[in-house]
Parts: C-alpha cells; structure tokens; sequence
C-alpha cells in the first residue's frame, strides 16, 4: 500500500472539510486525548535538547554551531546550539534536491507529507515545551498551536494542494472535426513546480505560522529552506529534523527540507532570499521588511506583516460578558498575537439593553474586566503567559510616552510555577479620536486602546481608515441593530477586513480555525497572503501543456 493509498480517507475529510468550511479538526486539540506519559517522555526529550548541539546530518558538516534562545519563563539561556551552514551550499542542496523531488507526482507527494506530519505528532509535547520556552506562550497555548493547530493548518495545505493539481486531467485525446477528417492531439497538463522556498519565522508562532507556508511548497514539489527567527529555532527546527527522518525512511532526499539557521548579529535572510535560484519566499513579521520582501523582483512572496485591529462597539444585550470577553481577547498571550485587538472604538453613548451607558463607565467597566482577569489566581499567569523580548516589554513599560490617558498601567504578575518569568499585565489607555497619532500603528503586546467618538458613525469611519492604511487581520464589532451589523460589515469588507461579531463566553476574535476561516485577507497592507485560500498554493506551481499530433 503506497503512502498517498494509506492516508487517502485523511485526503478525502480535509478537502471535503476545505469544500464545507464547517468544524474539522485532524488533531485532538487536548493533551488528555494523547498517551498519559506523553508530557512525561517529551520533558526528557525536550532536556536532552537544552545545553547539546541540533544535530541535523543530513544536511552536511555545518561552518560552525550557535545559539542564543532564552525562555521568556526561567530568564536563562536554553543552550541550545544549531549548525550554521553557508548559504550556498543550503541552496546547492536545495537545488540537487529539487531536480528529483519535482518528477514525484502530486499522489505521491501528498502521502509522505501527510506521513510527515504524522512523525511531527509523535513530537507535540517536546514542541509545545520548545515553544513555550522560546516565545512565551502558556503550556497549553504552546501545545495547541505548535501542535495540533499547526498541523491542521499544514493538512489543509497539503489537501489544497492536491486538490489543485489534480483538477484537471493528465492526458485528453483532443479531436476537432474538420470536414472529411479530424484532426487529433493527445495532451497531457503537468502542474511544474517553481524551485526552492524560503520560509522566514517568527519568533511568537515559529510553527503555526511556518507550516503552512513550508507544506504548500513541498505539495507543489519545490524544495524548501526554514530560515526560523534566531531567539525561535528549537520548536521548528524538531519539525524539520521530523520531516528529513521521514523523508530517509521513505527514501527520498532529505534535503528537500532543511533549517538555515542564524543570529542576530550574523543574519541570513536576505541572502536567502536575494539568491537567484530561491522562488518563492514566505514571510511573517515587521512591515518594514515585509515590505522589502514584497518589492523583491522575480520572487512570488506570501506575508504576513502587521495590522492595526478594531473593536467597534455600538450596543449590547449585556455589558459585562462583552468586556469579559474583550479582557480576554487583549490579555491572551500578552496581546502577542497578530489578531488580538488592539483600538476599542466607542462612542460617548452606548445601549445596553434598554438603558444608555456613558463612555466613562464604559471604559472603567473595562479596566475593572481586566483587574479581574489579570488578579484570579487561577487563570492570570496562564492566560498571560510571557513576553517574548525586551523591545515588547519596554513599550509596555513606557506606554504613557505614547500620549493620551494612561487608565491601568502595567505590573509584573506572579507566576506561581516559574519565578523569574516575564509576566506583566495589560496597559489600557484613553485617547480622543482626533488623536490618531496614538492609535494609528501597531503596539505589540498587551496594549488595548479606548478611543471616544461621537458615534458609531465615526467608529465604523476611523477603523476602516486605519484598515485600508496600515492593515488589519480582525475586526470585533458588538451590535444588537441588524441594519448597523450589515453596514459594519460592508464597510470593513470593502478594505478587506472580515468582522467578528457579539462574541462571549470562550470563543475570541483572536482565534482562526482551520479548513473554516481565512487567516488575514491578503487584501490590505497586513499581508498579501491568505491562509488557506486556493492562491496559496496555485502560485506555487506553474500548468504547462503538452500535444502531440495522433
């Protein structure tokens, strides 16, 4: 039984699922639904990692090994030292790699990387342990999205791209009459791969944003080259060092994947993406050198890159599930994530139920949500989690230097489990609409924003002004009028913006769902890409016909 025959039942649900947009999820999202020993094993797994060499073999003898991680929770170095290669030489094998991974077809390409991730889930403790460490989210967070989140997301790439290189025949007998006779042409349609890939990470979601990028390439039959963020390399570097095992077990070049790793201080990436040779790049991070990335000619890019998001709040059933929910929202992992909100527009009168609150209470409602979240016990730490860098800590600590009114500074929360760890709760602020130059870029970390409008007219008018300049992946809006939903909603989709609306209880506007939602619209300045629309993965291959007269 081939690979692609062993897991075709899985192909069949994912493109289905991809087909329905309905619930669908591959990989149990809880820990408990995996071995009891699992956690257990992955520790001494992920402490036989700290203080040794990333042995990578496949790839070569490297130039020489670094390291430079630091976990966001203990303040100490993880030790861990990654071979450093000469790019040339990554390329070159990329490159002998690519000559043969190309001939394989899209059945058998598809199996052994579903296969890959299949060896990836043997792996999701000492992943989520490599990620909380290395970015800072919580235990749980680290699990889901590093772990089975990620590899949903790299399911529905691989399905995708089957799906669209065999959506057409492979040969048709083409017969035009012409009178008397007809003439003949058999034609075959080969989906022809574009090259070598570079995926760039980052160093809040080193998996869940590089998987897919790294899956549809590989679908496609292009070789690729992870080049992690230097302070996020352990977490993605155990996915790659899973895919070369699979890839020698099934007899395949494991050179078609392969980690560039760097530092800070000696990087890699632009000349990984300026080689000639590499296609196709995809990126997550700043704007600025997404930007760069984007203006690169010959290369096809797919980027991610910064969003200004909205919270639009015009009426509400009940006030206190809305800013529970928004509390949430702005503390989970710190705000660190490219769809936590950030502007919460409302206007100096808002309906809740049959009464009408100020602004004023408003907001100290607000901050009084987050006091609460931030101070339980039970649930502050971990919600959370940790800053990744000192830059993200320092705009937090320095947040009034932005202007307006500073409502609930920042302060080191306990985390009971790790002493040292960089803990801080949110910063809430208030500031007139008119002062748009304190809202108007992107405050990475837990940064939320309070901002008074007349109405909600002019709530609607400034976040769809910041969307079509600076981007942005979500917008929540909270309304109980149908006719203000609907112009809600078409304003923020004409800037390409999608709309969450009355969320409660445990479901955010910072959560995706794979096979279901469109991760950033690649409509606005946020990013050019979409994860998973059929562009992510057509662009990254090339039809090209063949006749021959019968």
């Amino acid at each position: 039984m081939s690979l692609f025959e062993k897991h075709k039942l899985l192909v069949d649900n994912a493109i289905r699922a991809i087909h329905d947009r309905g619930y669908y999820a591959a990989y149990a999202e809880l820990p408990k639904a995996y071995p009891e020993d699992s956690l257990a094993k992955a520790s001494g797994g992920y402490n036989n990692y700290l203080s040794n060499k990333f042995e990578l073999p496949a790839q070569g003898a490297p130039l020489g090994w670094a390291g430079e991680e630091v976990s966001p929770y203990t303040q100490e170095p993880l030790d861990v030292r990654y071979p450093i290669y000469k790019t040339d030489d990554v390329i070159e094998r990329a490159g002998t790699a690519f000559y043969s991974w190309r001939k394989t077809t899209p059945a058998e390409r598809t199996g052994l990387l579903i296969e890959s991730l299949d060896k990836i889930k043997e792996h999701f403790f000492e992943i989520a342990l490599a990620t909380q460490h290395t970015t800072g989210q919580s235990w749980i967070m680290s699990f889901q999205a590093s772990g089975p989140h990620a590899a949903d997301r790299a399911l529905e790439t691989i399905a995708l791209g089957y799906y669209e290189q065999t959506r057409f025949p492979e040969k048709v007998l083409w017969e035009k009459p012409t009178g008397k006779f007809s003439v003949k042409l058999e034609k075959e349609f080969r989906p022809q791969p574009r090259g070598i890939g570079v995926v760039v990470g980052c160093s809040t979601f080193p998996v869940w944003n590089s998987l897919p990028g790294l899956f549809a390439n590989l679908v496609s039959g292009n070789a690729a080259i992870v080049k992690p963020h230097p302070k996020s390399i352990l977490p993605i570097a155990i996915c790659v060092a899973a895919i070369q095992q699979t890839f020698m077990e099934s007899g395949y070049d494991p050179c078609t994947v392969q980690l560039a790793a760097d530092t800070t201080s000696h990087q890699n990436t632009k000349e990984l993406v300026l080689h000639p040779d590499v296609k196709l790049i995809d990126y997550t991070g700043s704007t600025d050198f997404g930007n760069y990335i984007e203006s690169l000619p010959g290369k096809i890019s797919f980027t991610e890159k910064a969003g200004v998001n909205s919270v639009i709040i015009d009426s509400v059933a009940n006030l206190d599930p809305v800013l529970q929910n928004l509390a949430f929202s702005v503390s989970l992992y710190s705000g660190q994530m490219c769809t936590a909100p950030q502007n919460f527009f409302i206007p100096d009168k808002v309906i809740e139920g049959d009464q009408t609150i100020a602004f004023d209470e408003v907001v100290g409602r607000m901050k009084d949500q987050l006091n609460l979240l931030v101070n339980n016990p039970k649930m502050g730490a971990g919600v959370l989690g940790a800053v990744q860098n000192e830059i993200t800590l320092a705009r937090i600590e320095n947040a009034e230097a932005l202007g307006g009114r500073l409502l609930l500074s920042s302060s080191a929360v306990r985390n009971e489990e790790f002493a040292n760890s960089r803990t801080v709760s949110p910063v809430l602020m208030e500031a007139e609409a008119s002062e748009n130059h304190i809202f108007e870029s992107e405050l990475f970390g837990p940064i939320a924003i309070a901002i008074r409008t007349r109405d909600t007219d002019e709530s609607i008018k400034l976040a769809k002004e910041l969307a079509s300049e600076h981007g942005a992946i979500t917008c929540a809006a909270y309304t109980t009028d149908e006719n203000m939903m609907r112009k809600i909603s078409e304003e923020m989709n004409e800037v390409f913006t999608p709309v969450t609306f009355n969320l409660t209880g445990p479901i955010w506007v910072n959560q995706h769902a794979a096979f279901s939602d469109f991760h950033v619209t690649g409509g606005n300045s946020a990013g050019n890409a979409s994860l998973t629309n059929p562009e992510f993965v057509i662009k990254r291959f090339v039809w090209v016909g063949n006749r021959r007269m019968i």
